[in-house]
């Protein structure tokens, strides 16, 4: 069986550094693609472009994963900019919010990341929590805390168990975009995971798979791909 082609979104930053060279660059850190490959499919980078191509990039692939990064911009849910809120990646928000448009409009299976699943969220008219202490153990330290499924979700059906997951994050799900349901969620009630319950396979986790050892969730991204 060939191995299903998932793309994935990347970061674009004003000046990365390599070699003798400092360009701007649309990069990716490394776990996400190898995450991919080791569930079983193809890696593919996403860099920004065009909205109005992401109908044609997402009929070419097998599924799309949305990477985590900076703020959703508070604007795309109709809030004012908390001052704890980091500054907007313009062009990220339009590129990915239009891959996800495309991809539940096509079925294409999601898998929203972190950042991913905030945006998610946002695009299906939800709202977001713009600070959130506690779940960042300090600047630049991935921690670790529990995430309880909740029982009979698609997520859930892949990890039944509770279990310990790689975390760093500052923001997290308000009120839940339309048609989505909490599939996971912290000891403190914090929402860590949402998924859409119909014909198409999206699911959304707000800690960083691609930072630890556990396959399932990727693994259930490929499968549904393939």
């Amino acid at each position: 069986m060939a191995r299903p082609l998932i793309g994935v979104s990347t970061y674009l930053e004003s000046a990365a550094r390599w070699g003798v060279w400092e360009l701007e660059a649309a990069l990716l850190p490394v776990g996400y693609p190898r995450l991919v490959q080791r569930a079983g499919g193809l890696a593919v980078m996403l860099p920004p472009d065009d909205p109005s191509r992401a109908a044609a990039v997402v009929a070419r692939l097998d599924g799309v994963v949305v990477a985590g990064g900076p703020d959703v911009d508070p604007a795309r849910y109709g809030a004012e900019r908390s001052p704890r809120t980091g500054p907007p990646a313009h062009e990220r928000d339009a590129w990915e919010l239009a891959l996800l448009d495309a991809a539940l409009a096509s079925g294409t299976p999601i898998l929203g990341i972190c950042r991913g699943m905030q945006l998610l969220n946002v695009a299906l008219g939800g709202t977001l929590v713009q600070h959130l202490d506690g779940h960042v153990k300090e600047v630049g330290v991935v921690g670790h805390h529990d995430v309880i499924p909740v029982p009979g979700s698609l997520y859930a059906g892949l990890v039944p168990e509770s279990s310990a997951v790689p975390t760093y994050h500052h923001q997290a799900v308000d009120r839940l975009g339309e048609g989505l349901r909490v599939s996971a969620h912290a000891v403190d009630g914090t929402v860590e995971a949402i998924e859409l319950p119909r014909a198409t396979w999206a699911l959304a986790v707000q800690w960083h798979p691609e930072m630890g050892d556990d396959l399932r969730v990727m693994e259930g991204l490929v499968s549904a791909a393939s």
